[in-house]
């Protein structure tokens, strides 16, 4: 039997500022936050990419299951890819449409305006297609090495890449042509990884709309144990 390395740790603290400027910085998170709306009309206007990459390093902090960072994030800009990446997602959403989605869920679906159509797979300037890593593998063979907690590690993942992109100025909309695997074909992914979000990225067109929504309150999703 080998023995496992045993980890190494380093001192950690956070910046320490007072509880009125804790208070502060909360409240203006929530208000800048807030305004963040998944956008279907996107502008052709290129931006800079380094936004991105900015935005996928802080989605890469994300903590996940034994650390094993179960993502890979893929950018799409060649506008060819992205036609074929339309072009079957739109025939996934269709068959969604017209038949696999159930009355309950096209009631619900319809106040939004949502239908197969998705234009703004091509309009946007780049698409951020998201894959997990099932597992991995052994450096030097084809061992498996198990990935724990995938979803829920990608979940947060992306949780940071969405605010990283708002706070940079960025729109974003969170794209899932159920079922996905057109995507890994498309990008020749790996047997390992799948498909889990596609998401477009830039700025809203001038005149871009969104639904009038309103987001539950804080009694609505807070229970507190005191």
């Amino acid at each position: 039997m080998t023995d496992k390395a045993q980890p190494s740790f380093i001192p950690y603290s956070l910046e320490r500022v007072s509880e009125s400027e804790m208070i502060e910085k909360s409240r203006a998170f929530v208000d800048s936050i807030g305004k963040r709306r998944s956008v279907r009309d996107f502008s052709t206007k290129p931006f800079p990419m380094e936004i991105i990459e900015n935005a996928i390093r802080a989605a890469g902090t994300a903590p996940s299951g034994a650390n094993k960072q179960p993502w890979t994030y893929c950018v799409v800009t060649n506008a060819d890819l992205k036609r074929r990446i339309r072009v079957s997602a739109e025939e996934e959403e269709f068959r969604n449409y017209n038949g696999r989605m159930s009355e309950s869920w096209l009631d619900d679906l319809e106040p939004l305006g949502t239908n197969h159509q998705k234009p703004f797979i091509e309009d946007a300037p780049a698409l951020i297609i998201v894959f997990k890593k099932i597992y991995d593998h052994e450096d030097t063979t084809l061992a498996k090495k198990n990935n724990y907690y995938v979803n829920e590690s990608i979940g947060i993942s992306v949780g940071l890449l969405l605010t990283a992109l708002h706070q940079s100025g960025l729109a974003t909309l969170t794209h899932t042509p159920s079922p996905m695997n057109f995507l890994e074909k498309l990008l020749n992914r790996p047997a390992n990884e799948r498909a889990y979000l596609n998401i477009p990225v830039g700025y809203p067109k001038n005149d871009a709309e969104v639904p009038n929504i309103h987001r539950k309150s804080l009694d609505d999703i807070m229970v507190s144990y005191i």
